[in-house]
């Protein structure tokens, strides 16, 4: 079922950035169509949508999620669930914290000194996908940074199920992420309505979260008036392993990240022939226990495969090609090859790093770069949500010291007034 390879996969990485073919026409006009429908009739749009879409029908009202709502929650939620919710949001907490922590510094030079500070956006939008599944883990990953940067109101936009609720542990992530309004919206419509506002729901300025490909494609859209984060498209898995690693760690670890569905990738890399036998063995006895209609079986026979490479050198240039979210090293001297590696969402080195535990609560976000964006984007942190603001007070002295650099450079530019702006302040 699983592919067998001894050269790189070109059909995999013609689909990725930024060689993949140009974008789907069809599925823009049709994700335009919603978000200018849903800009200009605003609420009534929006509700249109929701019972096409979600199969759910309510009025403007039923889009705001209460506090009563979230107060409920808690009773329908047990106390393991709880805790582990407030373990994600501590430990995740703690490495925004210190990102944040090195973004403001001072430097001076030659009578000059420069402060830089952060500041952060003032209002962002959550996407967390929802509907028949619950998220609730996406939700602090994209929530948790956000408060950390400072962010003055955090907006979260999840579809409801078809009874019309949102799942009860998504509403207690948002409150014990102290969230600040919770919209019962997905889809196009969610992100057309937080990027321009209806009667009800408010314009943010900035868009956040992953969704499916109607999502992503919203998001692109209105990113020339709302400013969003890194594109996230279906998951992605590929582990470097040499003789040295358990082939069942590896098939398991494979198979968790094919769960997620349609359009993931799930690759080994390596220069064991022995591993590839056994991996391929094992991933056959685990999916005999596995429900076939969950989507893992598509995901592995489409998008699945075993790469038998010649040197750890070829494994990490393939890598480095693919650019994939999350990349697993399980070899005997992972850091070696994890320094060699620059485009990639995610690292996890070892038997006792598995990326399942990295969606979850290891402390590293999992809201990462997908289709190869991950040679031009990082996963979400803490930046995504700050601007940075320079301030500057110089001497007397560190002016003249820069007046014959700046007379020079006004010369060639053409702009005199700059040079004589700057002289004005030494004639007596």
């Amino acid at each position: 079922m699983i592919r067998r390879l001894t050269e790189e996969p070109n059909d995999l990485l013609k689909k990725r950035w930024p060689s993949k073919e140009a974008v789907d026409s069809e599925l823009y006009a049709y994700v335009a169509s919603i978000v200018d429908d849903v800009r200009e009739r605003g609420d009534s749009a929006l509700l249109e949508y929701t019972e096409r879409f979600d199969k759910v029908a309510m009025c403007s009202k039923d889009l705001v999620v209460r506090p009563s709502e979230v107060r409920d929650a808690y009773e329908m939620v047990s106390d393991d669930q709880v805790k582990a919710l407030r373990t994600v949001v501590q430990r995740l907490e703690a490495l925004e914290t210190k990102v944040m922590d090195g973004l403001n510094f001072d430097v001076s030079v030659n009578g000059v000194d420069i402060y830089r500070r952060v500041r952060p956006i003032d209002k962002v939008g959550c996407y967390v996908p929802g509907g028949k599944g619950a998220y609730p883990s996406t939700l602090i990953m994209n929530v948790v940074p956000a408060k950390v940067a400072g962010v003055r109101k955090t907006v979260v936009c999840t579809p409801p199920g078809r009874d019309g609720q949102l799942k009860p542990i998504t509403l207690v992530a948002a409150d014990i992420c102290d969230t600040d309004v919770i919209y019962r919206i997905g889809g196009i419509q969610a992100i057309a309505a937080i990027a321009y506002g209806t009667e009800t729901i408010e314009r943010v300025d900035k868009i956040v979260g992953p969704g499916n490909k109607y999502v992503a494609a919203a998001k692109h859209l209105i990113s020339k008036d709302v400013a969003i984060d890194s594109p996230a498209g279906p998951t992605e898995i590929l582990i470097i392993a040499d003789e040295s690693a358990d082939a069942r760690i590896v098939a398991l670890d494979m198979i968790s990240q094919a769960e997620h569905g349609a359009g993931g990738v799930s690759g080994l890399i390596t220069t064991s022939q022995i591993l590839v036998d056994g991996v391929e063995v094992a991933i056959e006895e685990i999916l005999k226990d596995i429900d076939k209609s969950g989507g893992i079986f598509d995901v592995l026979a489409e998008n699945g495969f075993l790469y038998l490479c010649e040197s750890m050198d070829e494994a990490v240039s393939f890598v480095n090609r693919f650019a994939p979210e999350h990349l697993e090293i399980q070899a005997e001297e992972p850091m070696e090859i994890a320094e060699q590696i620059i485009n990639v969402g995610l690292i996890s080195l070892g038997p006792y790093t598995p990326i399942s535990a990295t969606d979850y609560c290891m402390g590293t976000n999992h809201v990462l770069p997908t289709g190869g964006y991950a040679k031009i984007y990082s996963g979400l942190s803490a930046l995504d949500y700050v601007k940075t603001v320079d301030i500057i007070q110089s001497s007397r002295e560190g002016l003249r010291k820069v007046k014959g650099e700046i007379r020079a450079l006004a010369e060639a530019e053409g702009l005199l007034n700059h040079a004589l702006a700057v002289e004005g302040r030494f004639k007596e």
